[in-house]
C-alpha cells in the first residue's frame, strides 16, 4: 500500500489515487494534539484514548510500504498539521525498547518497512533545511523507513513535484 499524507489540499491527487494509493489531506480532519498520557501503551494498547480522526489514519501509516509526506517546514520541523498526526501515531509503536543501530528505540507494532519521500516546502533557509534533514534522519529509525529522501520544493512547484512522484509509483 502507498500512502500520501499532506498538510494541505493537493488538487492533482483528488482524482489521481487508485485502490493501492491512499491520499489523506490532514487539513480536512479533526486531529487533536497528543496528551502524552501513554494510554495507547498502557490503557488501550495500540489505540489512542482520544476519539477523533487520527485513529483512522495511523493504521494506514503502519501498513504502507511507500510513503509521501507533504509538509510546510516551520522552525526546522514539520508544520503543525503533519506534526500533530505523527505524534498521534504513537500507538503503532510499543512501550518496549530495543537496541537498534546501537541506540534505544521503541519496538514497532506490526509496522511495514517503508520507502519514504518527504516534500518540504515554504521559505526555508539553509540552517532550517539542515535541521529538518537531521530531524527526518532521526525519525527514520522510529518510523521504519528503510530508505528516505527529503526534497525541498517551492510552494509554486509542489503540485508538479507531487504529480511526478505519484506517476513514478505507478510505473
Amino acid at each position: 500500500m502507498k500512502l500520501i499524507l499532506s498538510d494541505r489540499p493537493i488538487k492533482v491527487l483528488e482524482t489521481k489515487c487508485n485502490g493501492t494509493t491512499k491520499y489523506i489531506d490532514l487539513s480536512q480532519l479533526n486531529i487533536a494534539g497528543c496528551l502524552g498520557c501513554f494510554g495507547c501503551w498502557i490503557k488501550t494498547p495500540g489505540r489512542c484514548v482520544i476519539r477523533d480522526d487520527a485513529a483512522s489514519v495511523y493504521p494506514y501509516i503502519a501498513q504502507s510500504d511507500r510513503l509521501l509526506y507533504i509538509s510546510k517546514v516551520k522552525y526546522g520541523s514539520y508544520d503543525t498539521t503533519l506534526k500533530r498526526m505523527l505524534e498521534r501515531a504513537i500507538p503503532i509503536q510499543q512501550a518496549y525498547i530495543r537496541l537498534f543501530h546501537g541506540e534505544a528505540h521503541h519496538v514497532q507494532r506490526n509496522v511495514v518497512p517503508k520507502k519514504a519521500v518527504i516534500f518540504a516546502y515554504g521559505e526555508i533557509d539553509d540552517k532550517e533545511k539542515e535541521v529538518f534533514q537531521r530531524l527526518i534522519a532521526r525519525n527514520a529509525y522510529n518510523m521504519s523507513f528503510e530508505s528516505y529522501e527529503v526534497r525541498f520544493v517551492g510552494e509554486d512547484e509542489l503540485e508538479e513535484a507531487v504529480r511526478k512522484e505519484v506517476a513514478e509509483w505507478e510505473e
